[in-house]
């Protein structure tokens, strides 16, 4: 989480003060911490070339329902880290429509020269909540290590992030929403492991791909300007503020 928040900054302060296009930033940041070799380098340095071993998270059996049909694994049989990630859509909708810093953020977002004739700090929001958002996508990366396999492979989230980004245009860039798109993420990734375990014979590699299948669908079908408003995107996004241009 740490570490994720420190890589936010670095594209914070690329895309916030120096205005380099974002996703070309992203692209950078993705490729110097992954491809070019950097979380592999640190994990050898911090584990002598051995392979990592981590503690993983245990499930728990809330109220003993862990055994129930269809809900019960769902709902009562998952780990502290999933219960708190469902804590923090909560908190997330509630901060953004409920709270006058979330109006100032939306405000940030739809037009930050009206906000900032108004006295709300753009530049400031903009740092602090791009951070946030890095330390919280720091969280999801721990997931893999520390609640499905109990160690850490270079590459191990295998792109699993650009569905992620996926996931904010497919929820209108609501919390909520994304929530709901994750499970149908999630289920399109099981899909593979289910349907083999039930004598299904279907391409595991088709099954495999169909996630990323619905992300380049999504991105493609987003990258147009005025889809993006029919989506609920926010007006100034992934363009560059000046003040200047007030």
């Amino acid at each position: 989480m740490i570490a994720a928040g420190l890589g936010a900054s670095i594209h914070a302060f690329l895309t916030i003060t120096l205005r380099v296009n974002q996703i070309i930033s992203g692209l950078a940041l993705t490729i110097f911490a992954g491809a070019a070799g950097l979380s592999s380098y640190l994990a050898g340095i911090w584990n002598l070339g051995k392979t990592p071993v981590v503690h993983q998270f245990l499930r728990l059996d809330l109220f003993g329902l862990a055994d129930a049909p269809v809900v019960g694994p769902i709902l009562f049989h998952q780990t502290l880290l999933t219960y708190f990630s469902w804590v923090l859509v909560i908190a997330a909708s509630f901060y953004l429509f409920k709270t006058r810093m979330g109006l100032h953020l939306r405000a940030v977002g739809e037009s930050p020269q009206t906000a900032d004739s108004v006295g709300i700090p753009v530049v400031r929001y903009r740092y602090a909540h791009v951070i946030v958002g890095g330390s919280f996508a720091g969280i999801a990366g721990a997931c893999f290590s520390l609640m499905i396999v109990p160690t850490w492979v270079d590459g191990m989230t295998a792109g699993q992030g650009w569905i992620a980004l996926a996931l904010v245009i497919f929820g209108f860039w609501r919390p909520d929403l994304m929530l709901v798109g994750a499970y149908l993420f999630g289920a399109l990734s099981s899909l593979s492991l289910t349907l083999q375990a039930r004598g299904f014979h279907i391409s595991t590699a088709f099954l495999a791909a169909l996630p990323y299948v619905m992300t380049i669908v999504v991105l493609v079908f987003a990258s147009n300007a005025s889809s993006r408003r029919h989506l609920g995107a926010p007006a100034a996004l992934g363009k560059p503020y000046e003040r200047e241009e007030r």
